[in-house]
């Protein structure tokens, strides 16, 4: 008897659910993470050099869209080291940071759906703009996205503990 979770895509696609939305080892989802938070806590900057949960949200949107778009044969731009890479937050208000949510988890889904569509052998196929398979790039995506969602865990601890001024 095969199980549904004998293709390597499939077990790709569900370890990217369970950073975002799922029943992850590791703690509490990225979905977990940004709720409740409202935008101020979401902007505030409690250490002067690093970035904010909001920065945080945008990053990692910016580099599950750009898999996304290379899955329907979109060259992958160059990110890091651009001002592409990390982007300022220009809108400041409740209904951006919920846009910003928003898009991030649903930008993960049609990801997850993708990545679900491959096959095994298509895995092996070069990304297009990259030197590297898609098998690496899907397991980068989930890394990438949990190692922010661990800066995003600190800095919401942060930000529910803060006391008023």
């Amino acid at each position: 008897m095969t199980s549904k979770m004998d293709s390597e895509a499939l077990r790709i696609a569900d370890q990217l659910f369970r950073a975002f939305s799922g029943d992850a080892w590791h703690g509490p989802p990225l979905r977990e993470l940004v709720a409740g938070l409202t935008w101020e806590q979401a902007n505030a900057r409690p250490l002067p050099t690093g970035h904010t949960i909001w920065e945080l949200v945008l990053h990692i949107d910016i580099y599950v869209r750009i898999a996304l778009e290379a899955t329907d044969g979109v060259p992958m731009p160059k990110l890091y080291g651009t001002q592409k890479d990390w982007l300022a937050v220009t809108d400041q208000s409740a209904a951006a940071w919920s846009v910003a949510t928003m898009r991030m988890f649903e930008n993960c889904e049609r990801l997850t759906r993708a990545i679900a569509g491959f096959s095994d052998a298509r895995l092996k196929e070069t990304v297009p703009g990259r030197e590297y398979d898609f098998y690496y790039l899907f397991h980068g995506i989930v890394q990438h996205s949990l190692f922010h969602g661990g800066q995003i865990a600190m800095l919401r601890r942060a930000a529910l503990h803060q006391k008023p001024a």
